[in-house]
């Protein structure tokens, strides 16, 4: 009877922070240059996947647009900038292995695959280290 008890104070606890995460204040009446510029990409792709009739990417983006408004910061963009970038760059070490092991097979197919993926992970991460918008 406790463990259940216990078990239903932990549930309603939790549930009451979350719902509490999702009554966030109402954003502020200018967004940072950063925040726009992240909104107006996100609307860009709205308008593309309407136009494309692709509702999975809409529902997906629609929620990335309400959470760009609700809770937009730099701080949480240089954050999220920073996770990608090391992301890239992690995608770029392992495309390099991956070509340095192709190259010691000798192989020319599997060298050029490899060389046109090191290649898309390098402009990957060239687009991630990009400057946000002041």
């Amino acid at each position: 009877m406790k463990v259940l008890v216990a078990s239903f104070l932990a549930v309603a606890c939790s549930t009451a922070v979350h719902a509490a995460d999702t009554t966030s204040p109402s954003p502020s009446p200018s967004p940072s240059p950063a925040c726009a510029a992240k909104r107006a990409s996100i609307e860009s792709q709205i308008t593309e996947a309407k136009a494309h009739n692709n509702r999975r990417q809409l529902s997906g983006l629609q929620s990335a647009l309400a959470a760009n408004k609700r809770r937009c910061t730099d701080a949480s963009l240089a954050a999220e900038r920073q996770r990608d970038i090391t992301a890239a760059t992690k995608k770029v070490n392992r495309r390099e292995a991956d070509l340095a092991a192709a190259q010691a097979k000798g192989d020319p197919k599997k060298i050029a695959k490899e060389q046109k993926q090191l290649d898309a992970a390098r402009e990957a991460l060239a687009e991630a280290q990009k400057p946000l918008p002041q």
